[in-house]
């Protein structure tokens, strides 16, 4: 299975799984909560963090900006987006603070023009959005950043996630399996697809999760998954679409610890007896009983 670089951090097979804290549109428009976001990743050991851009008169219809829909920003769907958008002075502090602590960041890019206003931020990769990936004619414009690709494949089928495989190629790619339901159920999450999806394409396999609970993730990473992503937020009862599917401070702080305990658990495979086992074969073994 071959290694992606993002950043300067290796990713697949034999390494450390790469912990994403997906905050997406859970900083409500709002930088300050943004940040404080981007802190509690950073604090509970998350490689990165994410984000999400769209160019919202590209994305949506007129139409569908224009329907009534009660939120903190105004009366229409519209005012929802717009104000759930950052721009050009929301990222650059995003860019600056997340340098100061030395934490990575990038973003699901919705469109062409929001993939084209983050690469002046040089991300280490792109994250492609299942709701993206029967969009060829975005998946090519991703391809000529040329950066590393994180494809989600939550609501797709084999056949769609193997022709976005096709116009993407399977270099610097990495593949997530992903249920898209918020919060997704545990009867929904069907994580042998993991390694059933490294097989069939050969690329690393990660997990993208919705679900509420830790332990499903740490079972992703037992088969196999070498990066994870999950939502990140305040608090759970905060206002937002996706704060019910997001962890809180103390269950990313968990989910890194679990992943890390996991990974440890895991081993290299060998069978081996350890020298703390040596005096428990002297206790316990009655001798001559292998005569």
């Amino acid at each position: 299975m071959p290694e992606i670089k993002i950043g300067d951090t290796l990713v697949g097979d034999n390494n450390p799984c790469y912990i994403t804290a997906e905050i997406g549109i859970n900083h409500n428009g709002d930088i300050n909560i943004a940040k404080q976001l981007i802190e509690l990743a950073d604090a509970a050991g998350c490689n990165a963090v994410k984000f999400q851009k769209r160019t919202i008169e590209i994305v949506y219809t007129p139409e569908e900006l224009a329907k009534p829909r009660e939120n903190p920003f105004g009366p229409t769907n519209g005012d929802l987006k717009r104000g759930l958008e950052f721009g050009l002075e929301e990222y650059r502090e995003i860019d600056r603070y997340c340098k100061e602590l030395g934490i990575a960041w990038f973003a699901s890019c919705w469109d062409e023009d929001a993939l084209d206003f983050m690469d002046e931020f040089n991300p280490p990769c792109y994250k492609i959005a299942s709701a993206s990936l029967t969009d060829y004619a975005l998946l090519r414009h991703h391809r000529t950043k040329g950066r590393p690709l994180i494809l989600s494949t939550g609501m797709s089928t084999l056949e769609e996630i193997d022709h976005a495989v096709e116009v993407l190629g399977k270099k610097d790619l990495i593949i997530l399996h992903a249920t898209s339901t918020y919060p997704s159920n545990y009867d929904e999450l069907n994580l042998r697809a993991i390694p059933e999806l490294r097989k069939r394409y050969g690329v690393p396999v990660g997990y993208s999760g919705h679900e509420t609970g830790i332990p499903s993730s740490s079972a992703a990473v037992a088969l196999g998954a070498c990066m994870m992503e999950r939502h990140l937020t305040l608090e759970r009862s905060m206002w937002g679409s996706d704060q019910a599917a997001s962890l809180g401070p103390s269950g990313i702080t968990r989910l890194v610890r679990d992943i890390r305990l996991v990974e440890m658990a895991l081993g290299d495979g060998v069978k081996r007896v350890y020298e703390r086992e040596k005096p428990i074969i002297q206790k316990l073994r009655r001798v001559g009983a292998s005569q």
